[in-house]
Order: C-alpha cells, then structure tokens, then sequence
C-alpha cells in the first residue's frame, strides 16, 4: 500500500514537513509496512520556501536585502534540491509583517529588496525561479525590483527616480539597457491567486492599498501614478499587461514581472503540485492524505488540499483532509474531490492547547483513521 502524506502548515503550530511526520507515524502504528511519501505542501504563500525545500532535499539561504522603507532587513530564499530552482516569498524581503503599523504607507514602501533576492538567487546559480508574491507592503508596481535589477526609471531630467508609489508621477521615461541579462535566460513562474488588474476599482490601490495603509486620497494617488508606470513601460515593450489576470497583485509587482521579467502567472498550488513532482507520484497511491489549520467553504478557491485533491482524482486515489478546525460550511469541498475530513482537536480546548499539542493530535487522529481503514478491510467493507 502507497501512502501519500502531502499537508500543507498548520499555523503557529506545524510546518507543512511536521505536520506530515505526525500522520506517518499516526499511520504507521497501524500500516507499519506500507510504503509512505511525504511531500510537504503549500499553495504559493508564506510557508512555500519552506515546504519546497523540505519537500525536495534543498537548503536555505539567508540574505540582507533592502527592506520595504530602505532598512536592512535580513530575508531569505529557498534552493530547492536540484541546486537550479530558487524559491522567493517575496513577502521576506517586501512584506507587510516588516513594517509597523503606524508606518505603512504605500506612497513609500519599495519591492527593492525583492529584486535583491532575485539578483542573489541568480548569483547561486537559478536557472529558474518561483516567486510567490502574497503579504506585500507595496504598491510601487514592481518599481522597485525593476531598479534592483538593473533597470533605470527616469524622471524628465533623465535622474533615477526615488523609492515608492509615489514618486511614479515623476516617470518620463524607462531604460532598461541595463537590466540583468541572465533573466533572459531564466524560466520565471509567479504565484499568484488574485485576478486583478493593475490599476482601476479592482486594481492594486484601489482593493489591496487600504490593507497597506493607504487612505482614499492616497489610492487615487496610487492608482494614478500605477497607470502613468505602465504607460511609460508600454512605450517602451511595446505591449500591455494592464488588463492581464493577476496585474495588480502585490501592489502591481505581478504586471511588473509580467512587463518587464517575462514570468508566467499560475495558481500557487499548480506551481506546487509540479515542483514535487505529484502527479507522478500519485499515479500508482492507494491513498492521500491532505489537509491545513482549517478547512471551509473557502477552501475550494485554491487552497492546498483541494489542489491535491484535484490532482489525486485524477488518477481516482481517494483523498482524506486533516484540519486544526472543520467549520460547518467545510462540505463544499466533497464536490471537488475531498472524500473525507477530520478535525484533529480532541473537543473544546482552549487554542493554546491545541496549538501547543498539535503533533500528538494529528498523530492520535492519523492513527484512529488507520485503524478504522483497517478494520474495515477487515470486515470486507473495502
């Protein structure tokens, strides 16, 4: 029997790799000589770098980049075991997490220090990246990893225009004779799970800016000097990515890696699932397990267990989900190839308890649902 444990994390419990430990020895109890493969999970947010590189034998490299106000802020990226894949949150280097509250202002926050850990990335030798670009404190249209790389964005007296959103009103003009020419030759993949536009009532200012401290006059201000970047840019590529699915993401770095990178757009899980190498794992399993801190109705829209359920009906495995918490809408997710769900909270705890005791709950839960497979083979009921 081929077992596949493939979990995303558990929140401020377990990484997606623990978490799967914990199930293999839950079921190991039970299936001591059944085959098992543990591929940590994650759908492109916080938490990929770590699952890919658990997941494919990889390291962890520490950086210092510039972070989002121009501070040093150490940060980091994954390189996954094949030595030639890189793997970017760009939330390490750009995120909302490094800027305080009372200082989040998206007129002057920069993704440089993405671009920065894309620059160290290529220096270890990445012939392709995944970037997933979820948590931004941004909204400078990938300005900043633009000039990171080498790209140089004029004002009309031909000086390199400042750091944020918004100075972009000072644009007139781009040279990019200057960007890293190893990115022609590198295969960029963007994980991204929103399909918004650059700029308009559904671009970046207008529905992520106010999460990144940005007021109404602040938005119009954003979304203005956003239009006026990709007016310049398209003067200068010759083509647009404005309207593109996925533009606006991050404040707009998702057009810039678009405009001016050439990176594909995917759903973060797909990026996922093709990394590890699933769908060839999956082919010949009598069993997957899935499953994050919780399960919902919500679930459906790209999470990590559907996308493994997905790719596990494909090949018609059954699919069982684990969670910290099953909520009462959760049966939406039988219709998109969840077979079964089980909360691993032992009842009403107190949620330090059940974080603090996490391990041992999935354990004990693998464990009984091992059990009550085998007794049901047992009794010829599979």
């Amino acid at each position: 029997m081929k077992i596949i444990i493939a979990p995303d994390s558990f929140k401020e419990s377990l990484s997606a790799l623990e978490a799967a430990h914990a199930i293999e020895r839950g079921f190991k109890t039970v299936f001591p000589n059944a085959e098992y493969r543990k591929l940590p999970m994650a759908d492109g947010g916080e938490g990929t770098v770590q699952s890919l590189i658990d997941a494919t034998g990889g390291i962890i490299k520490e950086q210092m980049v510039t972070g989002p106000l121009g501070e040093p802020v150490k940060a980091f990226f994954g390189l996954m075991g094949d030595g030639k894949t890189a793997v970017i949150e760009m939330a390490a280097a750009s995120g909302l997490h490094l800027v305080p509250a009372e200082k989040r202002n998206p007129l002057a926050t920069s993704t440089k220090g993405t671009g920065e850990l894309i620059g160290a990335a290529l220096d270890a030798g990445a012939e392709h990246l995944i970037i997933g670009i979820g948590g931004s404190a941004t909204n400078d249209g990938g300005a900043g990893m633009v000039q990171a790389l080498g790209g140089r964005l004029l004002d009309e007296s031909g000086h390199e225009i400042g750091p944020g959103g918004g100075v972009l009103s000072q644009l007139s003009s781009i040279d990019l004779a200057g960007l890293d020419p190893r990115l022609r030759n590198v295969k960029i993949e963007v994980a991204c799970d929103v399909d918004n536009p650059l700029t308009g009532p559904r671009g970046a200012s207008a529905v992520f800016g106010p999460q990144k401290g940005a007021t109404p006059d602040m938005v119009r201000i954003l979304d203005q000097n956003l239009s006026r970047f990709a007016d310049v840019a398209e003067k200068t590529l010759e083509t647009s990515f404005r309207e593109t699915e996925g533009a606006g993401a991050a404040g707009g770095l998702g057009w810039s890696l678009l405009a001016f990178l050439s990176a594909d757009l995917k759903r973060g899980i797909d990026i996922v699932l093709d990394a590890v190498q699933f769908e060839s794992e999956v082919q010949d399993a009598d069993l997957v397990i899935t499953g994050e801190g919780r399960i919902d109705s919500q679930t459906v829209y790209g999470k990590t267990p559907i996308g493994v359920a997905k790719a596990a009906k494909a090949y018609d495995v059954p699919v069982i989900g684990l969670a910290g918490s099953v909520s009462r809408d959760s049966d939406a997710v039988y219709a998109h190839g969840m077979d079964a769900l089980f909360s691993i909270v032992p009842g009403a705890v107190p949620l330090a308890d059940a974080l603090g005791h996490a391990a041992e709950n999935m354990e004990r839960t693998a464990r009984n649902i091992a059990a009550s497979l085998k007794l049901a083979k047992t009794m010829y009921l599979i």
